[in-house]
């Protein structure tokens, strides 16, 4: 025989007024409708007060203070942040000041040199792979290798010695080049490599020694940053989701090992989706117990990082 369970008496129930409730939405939180032939500042002014519309305001705000501070901006990328057309967005801000450093894969070297010198990069991997032809264009192999055991014998890190390489060579298209705009800006620029994932790694003309102490030279530099990051500094993880999380997270213990305060600081990982090991060494740990604020923005690098860059260039009084 089935069970009966017995109703419940719903004039029981204990209500409240909804005004004494605490609630997540104001109606002055909401977005306003665009006006045809606003200006951006307009755009900005009518998102939503809400979410993510919320948090884009206040990395900017972030950016934008750390730099009245004097302090660090540094922008970590993956290479697809190169690939989707962001590089004179970001040297621009490059220029303006409102980023300070560069810590990139060793993918974005690659991307980077093809595009100030030959003006394309990204094969097509699936088309190359049958016949082993995939990564083996000859100058960016020779060249890019040749830049690190140049730039070793001089005691430079990956980032200086490709950066060199680049102006010295005066490509056609050396204006998109981070490296190139690091440089002549004097602004650090670091390569953290993991031996074996870049095409260029394939090659003869690959001195794993070269890459390997040009690779620490940088990780010893980029620590020399996150060390002053204390008190209002910013770090951006645009689109690197692996290298540049863990090399952050251990650059940050080794500066607080060091005795460095590396609190009081603000971290973002800007991508188009959110992975484990930035969510967890960018947005999470390096600012758990009150050390700092994370944020995650979620989207296209191609459509997030303009509007960031646009953001900031309208909000800067630099």
């Amino acid at each position: 025989m089935a069970q009966e369970w017995p109703e419940v008496d719903l004039t029981k129930l204990k209500t409240y007024p909804l005004r004494s409730r605490v609630s997540k939405v104001q109606a002055t939180d909401l977005g306003k409708a665009w006006a045809r032939g606003g200006t951006l500042t307009d755009f900005l002014e009518r998102l939503p007060r809400i979410l993510a519309a919320s948090d884009f305001r206040a990395v900017v705000a972030a950016i934008l203070t750390a730099r009245r501070r004097g302090k660090p901006v540094i922008a970590g990328l993956g290479g697809h942040v190169i690939k989707a057309g962001c590089s004179p967005h970001l040297i621009d801000l490059m220029e303006r000041g409102l980023v300070t450093t560069l810590a990139m894969n060793g993918a974005c070297a690659v991307h980077d040199f093809e595009l100030a010198y030959a003006g394309f990069t990204s094969e097509e991997v699936e088309a190359g792979l049958p016949a082993g032809e995939f990564g083996m264009a000859a100058e960016t192999g020779e060249i890019v290798n040749q830049a690190v055991k140049e730039g070793r014998a001089k005691g430079w890190g990956f980032g200086r010695a490709l950066g060199e390489k680049i102006q010295a060579l005066k490509p056609p298209h050396e204006a998109v080049s981070l490296f190139a705009a690091a440089l002549r800006l004097g602004l650090p620029a670091t390569v953290h490599v993991a031996i074996g994932t870049d095409t260029v790694h394939m090659h003869p003309a690959c001195d794993g020694a070269a890459v390997g102490e040009a690779t620490l030279r940088d990780f010893h530099l980029l620590t020399r940053v996150v060390a002053t990051m204390g008190g209002g500094g910013v770090y951006l993880n645009l689109g690197s989701a692996v290298l540049l999380p863990e090399v952050f997270v251990k650059a940050v213990a080794v500066a607080r090992n060091a005795g460095h305060p590396v609190t009081d600081f603000t971290t973002v990982n800007c991508d188009f989706l959110q992975h484990y090991r930035p969510t967890q060494n960018v947005v999470r740990r390096p600012v758990a117990g009150g050390a700092g604020k994370g944020y995650a923005l979620t989207g296209h690098h191609e459509l997030l990082l303009p509007l960031l860059s646009a953001a900031l260039v309208e909000g800067w009084d630099g």
